[in-house]
């Protein structure tokens, strides 16, 4: 059992500033009071639990994780319930996600129950730091790094530092009831992920890699990078750190359709993704994975068979698509505005976390 010890701040954040902080916060900017960290070596294990003031780390030039990029991370977060209660959402399904990508980058495996137990440690301390507007929330970053110290590099790091820290947030791409259509770009040029690789992991070296590509889809007017396969550079995969989802019309019973692609081992198994495929038959709408080509996309979308497209996941909840982009042409998904299916699920999923909407899989973690 890993023990932490509570030395908590000093010289928090005065309330009329925290206040002000929380009535817009912005994604990524403004961090808590505290942080939480633990550490591993071979000879101990995992040993010196805190929670402690949010602050920088002393690391040495050479350590480890500055070369040779060993490390993960997670993204989740906690919400405030509608009768005042904080709550994490699926914070097992993070755990597991983390042991996984872990696992590939040939880390220490950090118990589940460790994990959640630190998340619940800093929201609890900095509990008034959660917002309660819908759409809204306290965005949790659990991440671990090699702190090994040498430029040897024929086996991993003998020790490691795992650390939790949090910060207010809107909804990436905005927040609101009706959220802002996309304009995504589809990257012929770049690849994020190839069989055998880290795609499936939460790692920081599968993102420096995309700021490229992303760099060129702004120049051309969206605001994300579509990924394709790394063979054929046909197949849909996702769309920067989110999933897609694509929308079909309804059937002759009058039931919609929402498809994604499979996971092959270069998708990153989105938590929202996973929430979505389990959510979707409850309201009514049928779900499937199956591979998606970029020209099934395009005469799909001008036939009218395809009637809308989504991207998801922890930063952005559900974000609409609207234009796609790329050197070989454009073209638009059905009227460019957010359509009913992509509302549905979004308003039902917000209601849950927020306490909102009855909780039928019990994903809701209440902390205080």
């Amino acid at each position: 059992m890993v023990d932490f010890e509570v030395r908590p701040n000093r010289q928090p954040v005065p309330e009329a500033k925290r206040k002000a902080i929380l009535a817009s916060p912005g994604f990524g900017k403004t961090f808590t009071d505290h942080m939480v960290t633990l550490r591993w070596s071979a000879e101990r294990g995992w040993h010196d639990g805190r929670l402690e003031p949010y602050g920088p780390f002393m690391l040495d030039p050479a350590t480890s994780v500055f070369h040779y990029a060993q490390e993960c991370f997670e993204g989740m977060k906690a919400y405030r319930q509608a009768n005042g209660m904080i709550a994490l959402f699926r914070p097992d399904a993070n755990a597991a996600r983390f042991t996984g990508s872990a696992e590939r980058m040939a880390m220490p495996e950090l118990p589940e129950e460790l994990f959640v137990r630190a998340l619940e440690l800093l929201v609890s301390q900095d509990s008034d730091w959660v917002p309660d507007a819908v759409g809204t929330s306290l965005y949790l970053r659990p991440f671990m790094i090699a702190t090994q110290r040498g430029l040897g590099f024929t086996l991993p790091s003998d020790s490691y530092l795992f650390c939790v820290i949090a910060s207010p947030a809107t909804a990436a791409f905005g927040a609101g009831d009706v959220p802002r259509p996309l304009n995504v770009w589809l990257s012929e040029d770049y690849t994020r992920a190839a069989p055998g690789g880290t795609g499936a992991a939460k790692a920081g070296g599968n993102y420096g890699g995309t700021f490229k590509a992303t760099r060129q889809a702004v120049d051309n007017g969206c605001d994300q990078v579509v990924w394709l396969d790394a063979a054929e550079h046909t197949w849909v995969e996702e769309m920067g750190g989110m999933n897609l989802f694509f929308v079909y019309a309804p059937d002759s019973d009058g039931r919609p359709r929402i498809v994604t692609p499979p996971l092959t081992g270069t998708l990153l198994p989105g938590v929202t993704r996973d929430s979505l495929l389990a959510l979707a038959p409850e309201l009514g709408i049928a779900t499937g994975q199956s591979r998606i080509s970029v020209g099934q996309w395009r005469r799909q979308c001008a036939s009218g068979e395809l009637t809308e497209v989504f991207a998801c996941g922890t930063a952005a909840v559900i974000a609409p698509v609207g234009m796609v982009k790329s050197v070989s042409g454009e073209w638009q998904i059905g009227d460019r505005r957010p359509g009913p299916v992509t509302l549905r699920l979004r308003e039902e999923l917000l209601g849950i976390q927020h306490g909102h909407r009855p909780d039928p899989f019990s994903w809701v973690h209440k902390v205080c």
